[in-house]
């Protein structure tokens, strides 16, 4: 069976490197990808590929969309750092975005499967959190003041509703929801750089001179009791969506945390890791260094409100559903992710 596939944030972080990846695939004919910034460098000049330029959060892309009569979507496009002093802008983009793309997918026949990422941030950052547990896709995501970890959790209920809505009017698509971990690889390392804790720690970012102010301060690693982290490799990402679009599947509407088996990357491990000494500090201490920066640099250093949580209590996560279910063996542990220099992407860091 040959495919047709909608991408929303195509220029993204994950969403080019799909878009680059189902090209690759023969059983896809064509695809629409959908981002509000130009397109990425991955898939430019692909003849498989159209791109529009648009805000998804717009009433100005559907009616091309349903003409162009996709099989499958996959919703990518997310602000994910806080917008400063602009919180209505991007509950516009994020929420009536998806909103948008939630009600495109259940008013158009020819959709026939729906892939939604979302985040395990949304299980929340609470003080009762403990290194030994981890949440699985049977628990309830729960109330954040982090922007980001809300919105999602948002725009799950928002999904569920509208799915369930559908479902009494008849058939629906196949629902999958994606909750990554940390995504890294040598691409998120390396050629597509983001502003972030991990990023300063080791140096990988653009020397601007915020970035060069930062780094200078963090000649150690601030870490708290309880941090930890899971990191999920990008061909892994690539590959489980890969795997949930194109293969036979079973479920109506299932979620998965995308994490591998293994132990955690605490505090003192990702010191060790970017070779530096840790400093332990109290979440209250780490709270208000969070608050300073956010205002002083009006955000540029994304330490939203709320964001000082997820340095501070842990959010583990069980990814064993995805091999459970549909038979995915992970290529990578946490600790591997975030250090190895493997992947498809390494052609492009050996480039440079």
């Amino acid at each position: 069976m040959s495919h047709k596939i909608l991408i929303t944030g195509g220029s993204g972080y994950v969403g080019a490197m799909l878009v680059r990846e189902f090209s690759k695939q023969e059983d896809v004919d064509a695809l629409f990808v959908i981002d509000k910034e130009s397109p990425s460098d991955l898939y430019a000049h692909n003849p498989k590929v159209t791109f529009r330029q648009v805000n998804i959060s717009d009433d100005t892309w559907q009616e091309e969309a349903r003409q162009f009569s996709p099989d499958i979507v996959i919703h990518c496009a997310w602000q994910i750092r806080e917008l400063y002093g602009e919180k209505a802008k991007q509950t516009k983009w994020n929420i009536v975005g998806s909103d948008n793309v939630f009600d495109f997918v259940f008013t158009t026949p020819s959709v026939k499967k729906f892939i939604h990422f979302s985040t395990v941030a949304s299980y929340g950052a609470y003080p009762t959190n403990t290194l030994e547990h981890r949440f699985t896709e049977k628990e309830n995501f729960r109330k954040s003041d982090y922007l980001y970890a809300e919105e999602k959790r948002i725009a799950e209920l928002h999904l569920k509703d509208k799915y369930e809505q559908a479902k009494e009017k008849g058939t629906t698509p196949q629902v999958f929801i994606v909750r990554p971990a940390s995504i890294t690889g040598p691409r998120g390392r390396y050629t597509h750089i983001r502003f972030g804790l991990q990023s300063a720690l080791s140096g990988q970012f653009k020397k601007t001179w915020i970035h060069r102010v930062i780094a200078s301060i963090l000649s150690f690693v601030p870490i708290t009791k309880k941090w930890c982290r899971q990191f999920v490799h990008e061909d892994d990402v690539v590959n489980s969506v890969l795997l949930l679009a194109l293969s036979e599947i079973k479920g109506e509407y299932e979620a998965f945390n995308l994490c591998p088996p293994g132990t955690l990357v605490t505090g003192k491990d990702m010191a060790r890791l970017v070779g530096k000494k840790s400093l332990l500090l109290p979440p209250w201490f780490l709270r208000i260094i969070f608050s300073i920066l956010w205002k002083l640099t009006r955000g540029k250093i994304p330490t939203s409100p709320g964001g000082w949580k997820s340095y501070s209590y842990p959010i583990a996560v069980d990814g064993s559903k995805l091999t459970s279910l549909c038979g995915y063996r992970y290529l990578y542990e946490s600790e591997d992710a975030f250090t190895k220099k493997e992947g498809r992407y390494m052609e492009f860091v050996e480039k440079e």
